[in-house]
């Protein structure tokens, strides 16, 4: 087994932040509004979060785009662009 660490979608970090940044969130307001996630993220991982130092899980994954009220493809296909305007969110 090799040490390597798995590919990661290179505009994912990017997205990620976008969508924090756009929703006018401060990387401690993020990680709690993904409080409810199981193993939720704290303020630090949300910042290796958006320098790819770190990856989320797919949980997390999917709390961001339902906070963003997009589809999860949008944060893992790098050749899918983030809309300009996010709908309204449920939340």
């Amino acid at each position: 087994m090799g040490t390597a660490r798995r590919p990661q979608p290179g505009k994912m970090p990017l997205k990620l932040r976008a969508i924090r940044t756009r929703l006018g969130l401060s990387q401690e307001q993020m990680a709690s509004r993904l409080s409810d996630v199981p193993s939720p993220p704290q303020p630090g991982h949300i910042s290796r979060f958006e320098l790819g130092m770190r990856e989320p899980s797919l949980l997390v994954l999917l709390a961001y785009a339902r906070l963003a009220g997009i589809s999860m493809d949008l944060l893992v296909d790098d050749e899918l662009e983030l809309p300009k305007h996010f709908p309204k969110s449920k939340k």
